[in-house]
């Protein structure tokens, strides 16, 4: 086991090792400071109201605002109603609304996995390849230890490198949303927009969720570019490849979506938030369990036939 994890520690120093690790950790930590400026600079006001003591009176003033300025703009019509709307969810719940915080922009902040999925690919689709690529695989390979046990040490370090991203961009996100938000509590409750309207939840609870199911299609995105990489053993057709399918997946799902057959397709189930808070799901009939098993199918099916690639086939001549 010793040897095991000596191979996963020099897969992860050969990763940092290279600039381009510390330039996709220091391009999220720019990301999440920029999505702070632009917030700050385009808020007009309505992030940061502190409401007083007679609290139900400022709202009830401010939906009645509200209603008269969609009555002179066009834009206010299309905008207004749902901040009339969370303003009478905070009224008939008796919630007291606070100041847009950090946990908030660390909420908002998981939409930026796809950014992480995108620097996973590229991590993933060059451990292997470029072994091959740069000459270094008959070295790997003369050692005592078995090719089953370097392919699942380059896999794993591909994993703990995706970790290392994600928890970056909550680090980083919770750090400039304090410094430019503020903080209301260690564990504040938040209102947010449901399929169903709004709904109250815990802060943290609701970080953890949306980060977790991100993270599961980080993982068959990553697991995916690591499978073409092995077989093909080009990291160009790797990353291409795999960050087609992650932009185009969705889409692909929906054209073919009237068809039976559409929730057997991987990008169907990726997206496990499709069944939380009110969602409905991309396909008809499709459930949580239904999805976790075809995910499972399909990671079963990559791993499988990157270990064959990777131990069956000769390598003379690299």
């Amino acid at each position: 086991m010793s040897n095991f994890l000596k191979l996963i520690w020099n897969e992860q120093i050969k990763l940092y090792s290279q600039k381009s690790a510390w330039i996709m950790i220091a391009f999220i930590a720019v990301v999440a400071l920029a999505g702070a400026l632009i917030y700050t600079f385009m808020d007009s006001g309505t992030l940061q109201t502190e409401y007083g003591e007679d609290w139900k009176t400022e709202l009830q003033e401010e939906n009645a605002e509200l209603s008269a300025e969609m009555e002179q703009d066009e834009f206010a019509a299309f905008e207004n109603p749902m901040l009339i709307e969370k303003n009478n969810y905070y009224l008939e719940n008796n919630i007291k609304p606070q100041p847009y915080d950090a946990w908030e922009y660390v909420l908002e902040n998981a939409m930026l996995s796809s950014l992480l999925s995108l620097f996973t690919i590229i991590v993933a689709a060059g451990i292997v390849a470029n072994e091959f690529k740069w000459g270094t695989i008959k070295l790997l390979l003369i050692r005592p230890i078995s090719r089953t046990k370097i392919l699942l040490a380059k896999y794993l370090s591909v994993l703990v490198f995706a970790g290392t991203l994600l928890l970056a961009l909550l680090v980083f996100s919770w750090i400039v949303g304090a410094l430019f938000f503020g903080v209301n509590g260690l564990s504040p409750d938040i209102v947010i927009t449901t399929a169903e309207g709004y709904a109250e939840r815990n802060a943290i609870n609701e970080i953890l969720m949306s980060y977790g199911l991100k993270m599961i299609t980080l993982i068959m995105m990553a697991t995916f570019a690591f499978m073409i990489s092995t077989i093909f053993r080009s990291s160009a057709m790797a990353i291409g490849l795999s960050i087609f399918l992650m932009m185009a997946g969705s889409a692909i799902v929906s054209f073919v979506s009237q068809y039976e057959w559409s929730k057997y397709i991987l990008f169907a189930n990726t997206n496990l938030s499709q069944y939380f808070n009110g969602a409905q799901p991309i396909v008809e009939g499709m459930t949580l369990t239904f999805s976790v098993v075809v995910l499972a199918v399909y990671f079963a099916a990559f791993m499988v036939a990157a270990w064959v690639a990777f131990t069956k086939r000769d390598v003379t001549g690299h």
